[in-house]
């Protein structure tokens, strides 16, 4: 049979009634399955013991139907970001689906979907056929976290929209997962060929696995964003040169198919694009840690002309004019210039300042937003703009909502679409799915080059001279964040508690030349769902605008991640040559005195400064 979508013939199967048979397997709760705002992350280990996968998507399926989600006879999508236990997962979810009347599970080929892959399925293969539509997806993957058979292993739902499950529906699956007593599953079910696309009819017609190219969702949906020919364009430039890093994740067919097949870039100006089970693993230059950072993308980092503090080092050519990066499951992105790092909070607000050259937004955005550590970078573009802007908590599905505002799920609100948000740990997004997208960002950077570069006959126009000319009409805003990983996660809540106790005496307060002006514990109020989420991180913002905020990272495996956000904002007017390490370490130094993070944890060095 011919795929509707592409129009490639693919393999289709029809396998004996008998196969469905339903079998009840006795468990009992397993402590800790509580997902976060990434999902459920753990050891690969411990996902591979006895029950444990098992527990967690049957107490999903569970609280799904509880919520009067049409689970029996929908259509499930399944797929991951290709680290190890990948394949076997997406095997036992399969019958565990089918086990519960799912009528239909789509599988990206060879178990790989990009989280805003999966956001794209959901939301847009269906192409409106009645009964069609995905009720969800289950995402395999702990992102930018190391894969491998020692190292870590995740698992996410998200809902019809595309999106993050919200947290009333992950209460109820940690709720289900406390008194769990069986799962279901039909063991008769053959394997199914995951490594190329094909359809496969199981149970006389009651249950049907359908594998597809994973590429071609989400690449038809970035063409409707796009203008493929310009950036296409682009590329054919003598004096354009590219290079990008899939980090061994997921992003390597995409790469191929969009930057080699769509726009002409030579095979050679793609690295790591090969995805595997370890990204590389620790023998690679990035010891297998697939995060999109100047520590981590070292290979990238080198071949840019910079070292990992983001400073000029001599290289034996000249770097190329672009690159860029993703992480394990390619929602994350990284900007460079040659011999240029362009930081995520700087990236966003250039992508939304130029948002009008790209074909999606050329009619004008009507809404923004960045998360609370995020610099403030992104107000002062949309102040100008005019546009309404939000700052939200840390977690996409925060953006969700506002980009959902206004339609059934929320009608009688604002609508604030067209809309570009994101996050400084690397995350950049549109509402053209409802996950952070690596691609996007990329595509984003590609059209506002191809816009400010009309004339081959002209020099080319780079990311540093895009990012400068931003500053010259916005000012800068110095950023830098120090992660430190693995922290004794009690002392870590320690240290947290200990500064919220502290602010009320501290506002008012000079501390080494720099007077607090405001302290608080971040509360945000969604104006979309009315909810209220507290705790969202420490803020000490002094009067001349600087600022320093505290949070624990929810997207590790062992110990905590104490994340340290530092923040100096410098007029149009100012020098905005310097580099920003240099000019946030005062207020480093104020942020490490007033929290006593050496004293609470023993460190006294980050792990990762980005």
């Amino acid at each position: 049979i011919f795929s509707a979508s592409s129009g490639k013939r693919i393999q289709s199967w029809l396998f004996a009634a008998q196969s469905m048979e339903v079998t009840t397997v006795p468990t009992s709760p397993i402590a800790g399955q509580k997902p976060g705002t990434s999902g459920l992350r753990q050891k690969t280990k411990t996902f591979m013991s006895e029950h444990y996968l098992e527990n967690f998507v049957q107490s999903t399926l569970d609280a799904l139907v509880a919520e009067g989600v049409p689970v029996k006879g929908g259509t499930l999508v399944i797929s991951g970001d290709g680290r190890y236990h990948n394949k076997t997962a997406i095997q036992i979810i399969i019958k565990m689906a089918a086990a519960a009347g799912v009528g239909r599970v789509w599988c990206g080929d060879h178990g790989l979907l990009s989280t805003p892959a999966m956001s794209a399925v959901i939301r847009t293969r269906s192409r409106g056929l009645a009964g069609m539509a995905p009720f969800g997806g289950f995402i395999l993957s702990a992102s930018h976290n190391p894969g491998g058979i020692d190292e870590d292993f995740g698992i996410k739902y998200n809902c019809e929209n595309g999106g993050p499950a919200p947290e009333k529906v992950t209460n109820l699956i940690y709720t289900n997962t406390t008194t769990i007593k069986e799962y279901k599953l039909c063991c008769g079910l053959p394997e199914i060929d995951l490594s190329a696309p094909g359809s496969y009819t199981l149970g006389g017609g009651a249950f049907r696995v359908d594998v597809f190219d994973c590429v071609e969702d989400h690449m038809g949906l970035l063409q409707q964003v796009f203008d493929f020919g310009a950036i296409k364009a682009l590329f054919a430039r003598e004096d354009f040169s590219f290079v990008y890093d899939g980090m061994h994740g997921v992003q390597g067919p995409y790469a191929k198919k969009i930057f080699v097949d769509e726009f002409g870039a030579p095979a050679s100006s793609l690295m790591n694009c090969e995805p595997k089970e370890d990204f590389g693993g620790p023998a690679s230059a990035s010891h297998g840690h697939a995060d999109p950072n100047l520590t981590h993308a070292v290979e990238l980092v080198a071949r840019m002309g910079l070292n990992k503090e983001g400073r000029e080092i001599e290289t034996t050519s000249e770097p190329p004019v672009f690159g860029a990066a993703a992480d394990g499951d390619a929602d994350r992105n990284m900007i460079m210039g040659s011999r240029f790092f362009c930081s995520p909070s700087d990236s966003l607000a250039v992508i939304v300042a130029n948002a009008s050259c790209i074909p999606y937004f050329a009619a004008g955005l009507k809404g923004c937003a960045r998360s609370m550590p995020t610099s403030c970078a992104l107000d002062r573009v949309a102040e100008q703009l005019g546009i309404p802007y939000f700052e939200v908590p840390t977690g996409w599905k925060f953006f969700g909502n506002l980009m959902d505002s206004g339609t059934d799920a929320f009608p009688g609100k604002p609508v604030y679409t067209p809309f570009i948000c994101g996050e400084e740990s690397f995350g950049t997004g549109g509402d053209h799915v409802r996950e952070k997208d690596g691609m996007f960002a990329v595509l984003a950077w590609l059209q506002i080059l191809a816009a400010e570069n009309p004339d081959p006959a002209k020099p080319i126009v780079g990311v540093g001279d895009v990012t400068k000319k931003h500053w010259e009409k916005y000012g800068r805003n110095y950023y830098a964040r120090y992660d430190y990983e693995g922290v004794d996660k009690p002392a870590a809540e320690k240290m947290m508690a200990a500064m919220v106790e502290a602010q009320p005496a501290l506002i008012g307060t000079t501390v080494d030349g720099m007077k607090i002006a405001k302290a608080d514990m971040f509360e945000y109020h969604d104006p979309v769902d009315g909810s209220v989420s507290k705790n969202q991180g420490v803020r000490f913002i002094f009067e001349s605008g600087s600022r320093f905020v505290f949070r624990l990272s929810g997207t590790g495996v062992a110990g905590a991640t104490i994340r340290m956000y530092l923040e100096e904002y410098a007029a149009p007017d100012a020098d905005l040559t310097k580099h920003a390490f240099d000019v946030v370490k005062p207020i480093a130094d104020i942020a490490l005195k007033i929290s006593k993070l050496t004293e609470y944890t023993g460190r006294t060095e980050p792990s990762v400064v980005t």
